[in-house]
């Protein structure tokens, strides 16, 4: 019994993992996106297609920790000053959208009479939530989540995961089950909902770094890896405890290590799972849509979507044009978040076991947010192709905060990695540095360096750590194997990027030039040349003279450097030795 699980199991597995395979290939190659491939593959594979993965439920659970994780890592790219300098954005547009969408849309299930006033006020501000995974995800394949219109969603975005928890808690008030006695109830969660989050910001602010600096340390990847995971997965499971958002929770988990030295290396360890959870989420969104539901009443849920679609682009092109965003971004912004979200589905279904809706309107509300989730992507390419025909005055906006500003990796911040960093800092360049280090780490604390631990050799730490958008990236880490693999890696993957990089040694910058490095400077040539320089000025010679002897040995070097690249080191010394012998027969003469 136990084989023939195990089998099930990893029939199902293999399911989503050949629809994935399949479908999300396909899809880019048409350039519709993953997430509709993801989709198709849910409804190909579901009970209302092909039957081929059962339980979907227990699908969805387990593919909600995908969202869970993904605003984990969403919230790594923030901090909390970061996000106090987005507070009006976040409140102003959040809200605005939030309250105008919501009473619009309740208006209308009040005017069709198919629901009371606090059902439709609950359903309203429910259609009023966008999708944070659809969103972002898009965002985040078009390499715009720091453009202007980006930053504009994600506040809007955000505002509305917070507002998940209101508006849950205040569903036991509006249906008023049990009367006083639910409100006490209300009152509790809130209490114990305050608790929650006051307890994981201390535990974050305070216990988090040391747990991580204490695992870094014992140098094993999988265990770091497997650290950053359960930190995500407790305070998933505390905060679903308390009855808030698992997502808001992992978000705020995100937050308060956004300013960890382990910042990039968490991200990096996490990515994979995130990316595989977050694709067998929006499979489990398609596995639950029923066609026969849609073909039955396809007129309400295609003109439910439609309807939904419009409402929504409209207020939110309204609202950031009133906020100050050009025609362009706000199109855009309009089109990006117009869907409905996933946490619909949970006020949805919270309502309908609250008995302010009734199953049939519950499946079909899902099914119009489902199909208003599809209709998606398509738009934001519309949207991308009608701002293209503009007169491009609005380009300027395009360009993310970051790239404006002058940014250095360095990579390994040993002895040559602090100084190379000291004297970029004081030019005013803004430098991120990464060590796998921990005592490094906190060396560089103790005079103010903010360094980031990571494991530079690989192209996921590097690209997290902004890779894509940096004016260099400097290579001086301890191992040469490390500066050798970066080295190749990054120029594989960006081919414009500038690569410094320090060599251990002569064999070293042999082994690094053919990689791609722009710049290889061997690691003790500079300083043994400053030390011959003035012991030469010490004992008499001018400088013209100095600087023709450290010409030609440079000239030399150099020689010799090719010599042994072409022909092996024991090139190198036979130049050297013939050098040599062609000066001793000169002086001879």
């Amino acid at each position: 019994m136990a084989a023939a699980g195990d089998s099930e199991f990893l029939v199902q597995a293999a399911t989503y993992l050949g629809a994935a395979a399949i479908a999300v290939p396909i899809f880019n190659r048409f350039k519709l996106g993953s997430i509709l491939g993801y989709l198709a593959a849910g409804v190909a594979v579901g009970p209302f297609g092909l039957n081929l993965i059962h339980q979907e439920e227990g699908v969805f659970h387990v593919a909600e920790y995908g969202v869970v994780l993904f605003l984990f890592v969403i919230g790594l790219e923030l901090s909390l000053s970061r996000l106090w300098s987005m507070r009006g954005q976040i409140l102003g547009l959040g809200s605005t959208q939030m309250a105008i969408t919501g009473a619009a849309i309740a208006a209308l299930f009040l005017a069709s009479g198919v629901m009371s006033t606090s059902a439709a006020i609950i359903a309203g501000l429910s259609f009023a939530f966008s999708s944070t995974a659809f969103a972002l995800q898009l965002l985040k394949d078009r390499g715009e989540i720091n453009t202007e219109y980006g930053k504009r969603s994600f506040s809007i975005l955000l505002f509305q995961d917070i507002a998940v928890i209101p508006l849950l808690a205040a569903i036991p008030f509006v249906a008023g089950a049990a009367g006083a006695g639910a409100q006490g109830a209300g009152w509790d969660a809130v209490l114990k909902a305050a608790g929650v989050l006051a307890a994981l910001v201390l535990i974050g602010r305070y216990a988090l770094n040391p747990v991580l600096r204490m695992v870094a340390a014992s140098g094993s990847r999988e265990a770091f890896a497997a650290t950053a995971l359960l930190i995500v997965a407790l305070t998933a499971l505390a905060v679903g405890w308390a009855g808030l958002s698992m997502a808001l929770g992992a978000f705020l988990a995100g937050v308060l290590l956004a300013e960890s030295a382990y910042r990039h290396q968490i991200e990096a360890d996490i990515e994979p799972f995130r990316g595989l959870l977050l694709g067998l989420f929006f499979i489990s969104i398609g596995m639950r849509l029923d066609l026969a539901l849609i073909v039955a009443n396809w007129w309400i849920v295609l003109g439910g979507a439609s309807g939904l679609v419009l409402i929504k682009a409209g207020i939110l092109y309204a609202v950031t044009r009133v906020a100050g965003a050009a025609h362009d971004n706000a199109l855009k912004s309009a089109a990006v978040l117009s869907q409905g979200g996933e946490f619909a589905f949970v006020v949805i279904s919270l309502g309908a076991s609250a008995l302010l809706f009734t199953n049939g309107e519950a499946t079909m509300m899902s099914a119009v947010i489902t199909i208003s989730m599809i209709m998606t992507p398509p738009l934001v390419m519309l949207a991308h192709r009608l701002t293209a025909r503009g007169d491009g005055e609005d380009t300027s906006e395009l360009a993310g905060p970051e790239r404006s500003h002058d940014h250095v990796i360095v990579a390994g911040f040993g002895r040559m990695g602090q100084i190379i960093s000291q004297v970029l800092s004081n030019s005013g360049v803004k430098v991120t540095a990464i060590d796998r280090s921990a005592s490094h780490i906190r060396n560089a604390e103790r005079f103010g360096f903010k360094v980031y631990y990571g494991d530079a050799a690989r192209l996921d730490i590097l690209t997290m750590a902004g890779a894509a958008e940096a004016r260099a990236v400097i290579l001086c880490m301890d191992d040469r194997e490390s500066v050798n693999l970066a080295t190749k890696q990054l120029r594989d993957a960006y081919a414009n990027l500038n690569i410094l990089a320090v060599a251990h040694d002569r064999m070293h910058e042999i082994d690094l030039r053919p990689l791609g490095a722009d710049v290889v400077v061997r690691e003790t040539l500079e300083s043994s040349l400053l030390i011959a320089r003035e012991a030469l000025a010490s004992i008499g010679h001018d400088e013209s003279e100095i600087e023709d002897y450290v010409e030609q040995f440079r000239k030399s070097d150099r020689e010799r450097l090719l010599a042994q690249a072409d022909y092996g080191p024991e090139a190198g010394m036979e130049f050297l030795h013939a050098r040599y012998e062609k000066r001793g027969d000169r002086g001879g003469s």
